[in-house]
């Protein structure tokens, strides 16, 4: 099943400052997406671990809200591994409310 993707470009190096800008600036966004009835892929750019908490409560909260559909987070890594990441959550139906890292290892 396709999912639309959003990605979240620009937001601030502090997480508390880049959690208030998600809010501010993505969120409307991402339920608009969410209304036409598609699943969505959030795409976070890479950040340090204290991002981990916040977006993972973010992408938590908006799939309980937007269920059955599924909402999916991923950070990015290098086209290829965020490309891979991408295409593994196509393929996976139950996956939802999970942020995964597409770290280039």
């Amino acid at each position: 099943m396709a999912q639309a993707m959003l990605r979240l470009e620009g937001l601030p190096d502090s997480s508390l400052d880049a959690a208030a800008e998600f809010h501010a600036r993505w969120l409307a966004e991402a339920r608009q997406l969410l209304g036409q009835g598609e699943g969505l892929v959030l795409v976070f750019p890479a950040a340090p671990h204290p991002h981990h908490a916040w977006r993972l409560a973010a992408v938590q909260e908006l799939a309980r809200e937007a269920a059955p559909q599924r909402v999916t987070g991923v950070e990015a890594g290098g086209a290829d591994a965020t490309a891979a990441t991408i295409a593994y959550l196509e393929g996976a139906p139950g996956v939802t409310g999970q942020f995964l890292s597409a770290a280039d290892d």
